[in-house]
């Protein structure tokens, strides 16, 4: 079984409804939820006119491969109401594939580690929160170490509902 970690992010309508309705398609369509992130508010990151997100990672355990996995989500998304109409706009829900074990894929449509993980304060505080010790394969650092290098200032905070 392979070690996979998704972040799920919403800024529009019921945010925490769409999660939770992510969560449950997730565990129907690929595999059992193992850990969960708390959920934390974020400022919206690249399009900062956009409302606030809710984002949370999850862990999850599979032997799907990550195309099958990234196939899958983009599918849920859609189940959820998700339209890609701008990049970085708002949406109903997001699922990113962070992490497929220590892979590295650099394929067409799929890139993982995610190649912006690193940057982004409202991805590494959940990460950290349940993975704070995984090594990232590329930078070869842990995922505590990499967010107490971070530059990104963005208002991350835990979202309590």
């Amino acid at each position: 079984m392979i070690d996979v970690f998704l972040l799920l992010g919403s800024n529009l309508g019921d945010r925490h409804l769409f999660m939770q309705q992510a969560i449950k398609l997730i565990e129907n369509d690929i595999a059992p939820v193992i850990k969960t992130s708390s959920v934390y508010e974020t400022q919206s990151w690249g399009k900062t006119d956009a409302p606030d997100y809710l984002n949370q990672v999850i862990l999850l355990q599979t032997s799907l491969p990550a195309q099958i996995i990234l196939q899958k989500i983009l599918a849920i998304e859609i189940v959820l109401g998700r339209k890609r109409e701008e990049k970085w706009g708002s949406r109903t829900i997001d699922i990113d594939i962070l992490f497929y074990g220590d892979a590295v894929i650099n394929e067409d449509n799929l890139q993982i580690p995610h190649p912006e993980l690193h940057n982004r304060r409202f991805t590494l505080e959940p990460l950290a929160e349940i993975a704070p010790a995984f090594i990232h394969p590329v930078i070869n650092k842990s995922i505590l170490g990499i967010k107490s290098e971070l530059k990104d200032n963005l208002i991350v905070k835990k979202f309590y509902f």
